[in-house]
């Protein structure tokens, strides 16, 4: 292997020119390359920074909004209930007075039908008084002949009175 000659005589002149070519290298990268890598990445690492902290800052803003809206949905949903609560209240009550016009209305109705049937009562009593006088005495009349009609007339009393129909 030529490489590992090394009683070649250029074996020297290629090594030194190994440094110098790699002297030169370094030099160019060390002094025009390096610094600008070195700015790109400071720059890239700034502009890392900066997005890091707007997107903290934005995230802060976010989580602000977000307990904003919650405190409004929360308000929004207070009112709501309120106003369910008095529009029930208010059909409550309204529910409540058309309950008791109603129910005046009917205990009106009760009372003028009560009234009714207790004077056709007293009228049909009456009349069943009447009737049953001149029944009476009719039978009377046809049993024995002749009647007393006030004789008759107080026994029918009487047994309308024994039988509560006064």
């Amino acid at each position: 292997m030529p490489q590992l000659d090394f009683d070649n005589p250029l074996l020297l002149a290629q090594v030194v020119w190994l440094l110098i070519i790699f002297g030169g290298l370094y030099l160019l990268l060390a002094g025009k390359v390096l610094p600008k890598v070195g700015e790109v990445l400071e720059a890239r690492a700034a502009r890392i920074a900066a997005d890091l902290e707007a997107a903290q800052a934005a995230k802060a803003a976010a989580d602000a909004a977000m307990a904003e809206m919650r405190a409004a949905i929360e308000k929004a949903r207070a009112e709501a209930q309120a106003a369910v609560a008095a529009a029930l209240e208010a059909a409550d009550a309204e529910a409540q007075a058309r309950s008791e016009a109603l129910n005046a209305r009917l205990a009106a109705q009760i009372a003028a039908a009560e009234a009714r049937i207790e004077a056709a009562r007293n009228a049909a009593m009456g009349a069943l008084r009447d009737v049953a006088t001149e029944t009476a005495t009719a039978l009377v009349a046809r049993l024995t002949g002749s009647a007393d009609p006030a004789r008759v007339q107080a026994a029918v009393d009487r047994a309308l009175a024994a039988r509560g129909s006064a």
